[in-house]
């Protein structure tokens, strides 16, 4: 099996003029935009020109699929609202060529998935989640983003396109290659990072009310400030954390609204993302615990209410034995004594896929750890190398079966 680094690099920078802005490579396209869309139909025109069936269920999630059993490859093609071109793009197009190239060579048969909202519009990782029977159809529709709209009515943006269901059951197993999104390949210098385990995520809202007052004339020891109750909320957590938590533990305050946000109000309301992160389901468990313990006394302590929205989460995952060391056999033939085994920080589709089959995950280097942002970038060289890997992986298990 052969690849074409050419065709391979030259699909992955037309997918990236779906929604290019900002500076350098930057791209803005949310799961339902209008750039969404656009790349979904021309990626559906890519998978029928590779000879591969095409088909798109409710979600939007879209399949390019060889006949018979075969081996599920891909990521998603959606954004982060300042996004780079990399994230998700890479393991699409990554996929695609590798389906080309399998059947120029004859086989084995690869089929392509570009999942919808793994960026999160709408929650955590949600194409993958319904596909992969996390959440249902019903429950994701009553979704919203942080606009008010609903996954419902979003994805009726994609209704014109849409076959039917895909059943997990046509797919022997599922790899997904992607940008690490942290700094640690482009750190040592290593080219690829063969992936052991994927962390688990927590994330819910949570939200303070106070009382909405006049700024010039409301004494602070007399302010039911909801703003000032995040901010102690912040200092508190980081500190009672500390004896529960690893040096790979991560949480995160990632979106604050206020009411009325206004310059000269005390504000009455504050509803906040809280996000945390580890391998450990345990120790997820225990930093919920002290999370609405916090809230709940910080609430108590500066008189102001706090509610907890609905939880959204995925449990940590371990990679297939069998896929991974396909992977690291890849590896060792394209960049020998130059990868690593590694965990992955970031959350992925291969979490929810691997309710149905066995995943594994490969890494290519993040110049700079950058992610989520228009800077993100990969050099072409490690690009190449990862879709390599994937080729060489897929060789071996095709002999294997």
């Amino acid at each position: 099996m052969q690849i074409n680094p050419d065709r391979f690099l030259a699909d992955l920078h037309k997918l990236r003029s779906f929604g290019a802005a900002g500076v350098g490579k930057g791209v803005v396209r949310p799961a339902y935009s209008d750039a969404d869309v656009a790349a979904r139909d021309w990626l559906a025109d890519q998978m029928r020109d590779a000879g591969l069936r095409v088909e798109m269920d409710r979600m939007g999630n879209l399949f390019g699929l060889a006949d018979g059993p075969s081996l599920l490859m891909g990521s998603h093609s959606d954004s982060q609202p300042e996004g780079g071109w990399l994230d998700g793009a890479l393991g699409v197009i990554a996929a695609l060529e590798v389906a080309r190239a399998a059947a120029e060579a004859g086989g084995p048969a690869i089929s392509v998935v570009s999942f919808q909202d793994e960026e999160g519009r709408f929650g955590v990782t949600t194409g993958s989640a319904v596909w992969g029977g996390h959440l249902d159809q019903a429950a994701a529709d009553a979704l919203t983003d942080h606009a008010g709209v609903t996954l419902g009515d979003a994805r009726q943006a994609v209704a014109h396109l849409v076959t039917g269901e895909v059943s997990p059951d046509l797919f022997t197993g599922f790899v997904e290659l992607h940008i690490e999104q942290g700094p640690t390949l482009d750190t040592s210098g290593e080219q690829i990072g063969v992936v052991t385990d994927i962390v688990g995520i927590r994330d819910m809202k949570i939200t303070f009310d106070g009382q909405q007052n006049h700024a010039g004339t409301t004494p602070m020891h007399l302010r039911r400030d909801a703003f000032q109750a995040v901010s102690a909320f912040n200092a508190a957590l980081n500190d009672r954390l500390r004896n529960v938590v690893t040096p790979q533990t991560v949480w995160t305050i990632g979106h604050v609204t206020l009411h009325p946000n206004a310059s000269s109000i005390v504000p009455g309301r504050a509803v906040f993302s809280m996000q945390w992160r580890d391998a450990d389901a345990d120790r997820l468990g225990r930093m919920e615990q002290i999370i609405r313990d916090t809230a709940t006394e910080i609430a108590a302590q500066q008189g102001l209410a706090v509610s907890f929205g609905t939880m959204l989460g995925l449990e940590p995952v371990a990679m297939d034995p069998t896929l991974r060391t396909a992977l690291e056999a890849g590896a060792e033939e394209v960049a020998p004594g130059n990868w690593r085994k590694m965990p992955s920080g970031a959350l992925h589709d291969a979490t929810n896929v691997s309710r149905k089959m066995p995943v594994a995950m490969l890494f290519v280097p993040s110049i700079g750890g950058l992610s989520h942002t228009f800077e993100e970038d990969t050099s072409e060289a490690d690009l190449v190398a990862g879709v390599q890997v994937l080729a060489r992986a897929v060789t071996r298990l095709g002999s294997v079966t």
